[in-house]
């Protein structure tokens, strides 16, 4: 099977469960990431072939972005006690599927390569991890963005923070005419944030492509990771080994039943 390829991003196919996991984990990539801190976060695809595209690019109404935040506020049950910002709505948003700008990342390779493999169905295709250097791309940021995260003390942003730096995405998209990417920790709304080990991020630009600003950087600050269609049974496999399954990433009955509809699925015919 051909692999599309993204110009300007490092690609990299490994051969076996241990070529994989050694890609996804050893050190130093990047150089700078502590003992126990890795400043990468990762992103599973179940094909190749997906770039990085938002869930309001993937509804091809961007234009719309404001109405349909305003029209989930409106119609939802208020969650928080006093709402200062567009960050908070603009998270739960996304937790709960309506197409925002935002981009789901988690700090986990093996949740990544669950996204990756979980679909058995498309076991005959490759899947992919693509993986980002946060903090290196928080070196982009415009001064005044960048110097609240330092003296916040943090290396990513938090929903609070962001509120201080730029309390709407209109004023966040202003303050700086070239469009920056900011990586950011949700709230804990509920156990499927904390178990899946979210982070999330957004561009000053509704219109950019995430991977297409990543590419664009000297040197780019993305990879991405082949997961072969050979390989995603046996990953699939050790994962469940290791209960990096849907009734843990998303407890509930609903998981459960994913869960349960998966391992119970048979293999796609080649």
């Amino acid at each position: 099977m051909a692999r599309a390829e993204h110009p300007g991003v490092e690609t990299v196919v490994p051969r076996t469960w241990a070529e994989l996991q050694d890609l996804l984990f050893s050190e130093p990539w990047p150089q700078r990431a502590g003992r126990y801190h890795s400043t990468v976060v990762h992103r599973g695809l179940v094909c190749a072939g997906y770039g990085l595209l938002t869930s309001l690019q993937r509804l091809g109404r961007l234009e719309r972005e404001t109405d349909l935040l305003r029209n989930f506020r409106k119609y939802s049950r208020v969650p928080f006690g006093r709402q200062e910002s567009d960050w908070e709505w603009l998270t739960l948003a996304q937790h709960h599927g309506l197409p925002t700008r935002i981009l789901d990342w988690t700090y986990s390779p093996l949740v990544a390569l669950h996204f990756a493999t979980a679909d058995v169905q498309r076991h005959d295709e490759d899947g992919a991890v693509w993986s980002v250097d946060f903090v290196a791309a928080h070196e982009r940021l415009p001064e005044q963005v960048r110097s609240a995260l330092r003296e916040w003390g943090g290396a990513a942003f938090t929903v609070e923070l962001l509120g201080q730096v730029a309390p709407t995405l209109t004023a966040f998209d202003a303050l700086d005419p070239e469009p920056f990417m900011v990586f950011f920790e949700p709230p804990s709304l509920d156990e499927r944030i904390v178990n899946q080990y979210a982070s999330f991020s957004v561009l000053s630009s509704r219109r950019e492509r995430p991977d297409a600003w990543l590419t664009r950087a000297e040197p780019p600050l993305v990879r991405k990771v082949v997961v072969p269609a050979a390989l995603k049974p046996l990953v699939r496999e050790r994962l469940d080994q290791a209960n990096i399954t849907e009734r843990v990433l998303f407890p509930g009955l609903d998981g459960l039943s994913r869960w349960l509809t998966r391992y119970y699925s048979s293999p796609p015919r080649c």
